[in-house]
Order: structure tokens, then sequence, then C-alpha cells
């Protein structure tokens, strides 16, 4: 892990003043760093009863992704509005510094579904959260949630008691 740990850099200040970013443009740089990445995400879920792998906008889409096409399983996108072209359902929810929604096809899973949520970050749980949200929506369900990055002094996983939580790198 100490390799990966290795390919995250701090941006100080950004978004805004007093929040250090952790970048993984680095990581997915390098294609040996990003291969034992998408490895070791998959790794705890192998010969697991999933049926799909969500992820959120605009990095969980990276290893999210690449978590479905190595498990052969359907990658469900869940986006910003206006991003999505059918009937969506929507769900609101606060972040570090602000509020945000986030949005799925009305038809993207169903009752039968067994969904991996997978995000690069998982700071103070509310993107996880909602993801979880709009799953549950459509009558499917979460098996686990996976990131690359947990950011413990935000106490993200209070948001997602009852779910389980795998993290490759914790601050």
């Amino acid at each position: 892990m100490e390799r990966l740990r290795g390919k995250i850099r701090d941006i100080p200040d950004f978004p805004k003043p007093g929040i250090v970013f952790k970048d993984i443009t680095p990581l997915v740089r390098d294609p040996a760093a990003l291969r034992l990445t998408v490895h070791q995400l998959l790794h705890p879920f192998l010969g697991r009863d999933i049926t799909a792998v969500a992820s959120m906008e605009a990095r969980g889409f990276i290893f999210g992704s690449l978590l479905a096409w190595e498990l052969g399983l359907p990658f469900i996108p869940l986006r910003k509005p206006g991003k999505l072209p059918y009937d969506v359902q929507t769900v609101s929810y606060e972040l570090e510094y602000g509020s945000a929604e986030l949005e799925i096809h009305t038809d993207a899973v169903d009752a039968s579904d067994k969904v991996l949520l997978v995000d690069d970050l998982l700071a103070t749980g509310g993107t996880a959260r909602a993801g979880c949200e709009l799953i549950e929506k459509q009558g499917a369900s979460v098996v686990a949630c996976a990131f690359v990055i947990e950011l413990d002094f935000l106490n993200g996983r209070n948001l997602l008691q009852g779910y389980e939580v795998h993290t490759l790198l914790r601050y």
C-alpha cells in the first residue's frame, strides 16, 4: 500500500481554502499503480454475489468502471443533475464544502441487483450515502462500498453504518 500512497499528491487549499485535496492523478497516470489499485479494490469481492458496480462521477468512474470490467459486471453511473438523458431518480446530500445532488436512471438497477458502490474517496460520507440511497430507492441492495482513499478525521464511515466498507489508503 505504501507504493500506492506514494502516488497520492496533496494539493492544499483546493477546491477552497482549508481543504487539502488528495490528487489521484499521479496514481492513474502510472499503469502498474492503477492496475494494483484495481486489483486491491476488487480482491475482497471476488466470488461474492454482486450483480453490478456503481460509481459517482467523476473520479469514481475511473475505478468503478475498471472494477466492473474486471468482474464482468454492468457499470451503473451515478451522475450530477442534468447529465443523464433518461428518466432519473434524484437524491440531495451534503459535502464537506457545500451541497449537491446525485442521479440514477430509473431503469439502471432492479430489485434483484446486488451492487458494489465504488468511489475514489470517502470523506464525510455524504456522496457515498447518497449513492446507496439512490440504489436502494430503485429496489436494489448495496453489498458493500469500496474506496481508494478514506479521510478518517472526517468520520465518513458514520454515514455508512450498516454497510460493509473497504478502503485501501487511510489518512
